[in-house]
């Protein structure tokens, strides 16, 4: 056992390092092609996994994938709450109600009937399936909504939903589960204990860990300040702590992490960027860590079940999201048919589906494994189907918000080549050993080496969200995106040798 244990250490020490450089190694092919990312870490989850090197095999009864799968769903649910617009889902609160309620709910519904009626499951079993599978998986979205094709209206709808439907969903599975562990029909007073342990107990919880978490950086900062870098892991503090609180009071952790989240969100305090997006790299990782677990062994499962009537179901689950959103989104004002039909179609199941539905595994609910093979083959097709469909449907279509942003450089020629760029790249060099400090530029600095005639390019790469909630906008200044920057910085033209200087707080 000893050296058992040592060996399973090691792996997984050599996996999580395997799932960070490849993810970081293959990021700008896989922007650039728009393929799925998820493929790579399932590949190499198989190749590791028992039919390839044998390195690893993680099972359902695995600790590991136990441990991994609760903090990935954990740090979903946190980082969707936190990255929350409030202000943009107060201004689109129609189009969040019509995505969260005509359209997961239905969605879930619909597909709750189906594995009643085509898999023959009991009413509770096909609540889980129908809520699992109505949920959208974050990774396989981040790589939709990342792509410049995509209408501002169809990402700002996926947005919401990404963001919000776990929170509607997972209640669902909760109480399914909480039905389904009794022998007998729950009382009354059973069912107000179970709402005042979902409801009361677990949001109370995540909403205190969110306002302390809070009130306790406000107080630090002011008095004696704090490292950037520390800023940035004290998300995942937030996050843990939350979750642990509720579940000391027997009450959901996963929910108090979302309450948590949306906490912070809602209070609208001044927190930095890295306090975001360092949670969502590292939920990002998580996910990506979790694909390749599932990779070794576990989602192939779903092969195992293949049959004319699980191949129906998952043909009816594809299909049954459309027929859901799209009376939904027929109440949207500002969407076209095609942006409706676009929203309507890209619903990727995927890890968070996987999640959900190994709750009641996870928690011994009898007869729920049953579910997750059946899970895993609608995920397996969803990832490429969906995974897929952007290279087709999306394909030459320019972004109208990027593009907006190339109008002050109207009438200015970048264009180098040969000795001109090398040169401009060597007069740009000269000009940055001029300044005081290399990596940062005064504006005094700037206006002088504007005046000079130098050529400096002012960007503004505030994240989406600061640039969204800022009044601030600088006259000149291109608009580049952090997460988009290479290939907005060729679409731009911007000139190789110029001097950037980058506004980003």
């Amino acid at each position: 056992m000893p050296s058992f244990s040592q060996e399973m250490f090691v792996s997984m020490l050599a996996l999580t390092g395997a799932v960070i450089v490849v993810s970081a190694l293959l990021s700008g092919l896989v922007e650039r092609s728009g393929l799925p990312q998820v493929i790579v870490f399932l590949a190499l989850g198989a190749l590791i996994g028992p039919a390839g090197l044998a390195l690893l095999d993680a099972g359902v009864n695995s600790p590991v994938l136990r441990v991994v799968a609760t903090l990935s769903l954990v740090l979903v649910l946190f980082t969707d709450a936190v990255s929350l617009d409030i202000r943009e889902v107060r201004q689109h609160r129609l189009l969040a109600a019509l995505v969260l309620g005509p359209g997961t709910l239905a969605s879930a519904a619909l597909i709750a009937a189906a594995g009643w009626w085509i898999l023959d499951l009991t009413p509770g079993m096909a609540a889980i399936l129908g809520a699992a599978l109505a949920s959208t998986d974050p990774v396989l979205l981040r790589g939709l909504l990342r792509r410049p094709g995509l209408d501002p209206g169809v990402r700002q709808a996926l947005r919401l939903e990404s963001g919000l439907n776990d929170a509607v969903l997972l209640p669902i599975v909760l109480v399914a589960m909480a039905v389904l562990s009794r022998s007998s029909p729950l009382t009354g007073s059973e069912w107000g204990k179970l709402g005042l342990s979902l409801l009361l107990l677990s949001l109370a919880a995540g909403v205190a860990a969110g306002l302390v978490g809070v009130t306790a950086l406000e107080f630090v900062r002011r008095r004696i300040g704090v490292r950037r870098d520390y800023e940035s892991l004290y998300s995942l503090g937030v996050a843990f702590a939350a979750f642990a609180a509720a579940e000391a009071v027997h009450g959901s952790g996963f929910l108090a992490a979302f309450a948590a989240g949306l906490t912070i969100a809602a209070l609208d305090v001044e927190l930095c960027d890295c306090f975001l997006e360092y949670g969502e790299t590292t939920a990002e990782m998580a996910l990506l860590f979790t694909f390749v677990l599932f990779g070794a062994s576990l989602i192939w499962s779903g092969l195992g079940v293949v049959s004319a009537s699980t191949l129906l179901f998952t043909g009816a689950v594809l299909l049954l999201r459309p027929l859901a959103f799209l009376p939904a989104l027929s109440l949207a004002r500002g969407l076209s048919w095609r942006n409706r039909a676009l929203i309507a179609w890209f619903g990727p199941r995927g890890l968070s589906s996987l999640l959900l539905v190994l709750l009641p595994v996870f928690a011994g609910v009898p007869g729920t494994e049953q579910l997750l093979p059946v899970c895993c083959l609608v995920v397996l097709v969803s990832i490429l189907v969906h995974g897929f469909s952007p290279i087709v449907l999306l394909r030459n279509r320019p972004d109208s918000a990027s593009s907006a942003g190339t109008q002050n450089l109207a009438g200015t020629s970048f264009e180098n080549t040969g000795a001109e760029r090398a040169a401009a790249v060597k007069g740009a060099a000269q000009t940055v050993a001029r300044l005081a400090d290399p990596e940062y530029i005064e504006i005094s600095e700037l206006l002088e080496l504007q005046r000079a005639g130098e050529p400096v390019v002012v960007v503004d790469a505030r994240s989406d969200r600061t640039f969204n909630d800022s009044e601030l906008l600088a006259q000149g200044t291109v608009r580049i995106t952090p997460d988009r920057g290479v290939l907005e910085a060729e679409r731009h033209n911007l000139p190789r040798g110029a001097v950037l200087a980058v506004f980003c707080a």
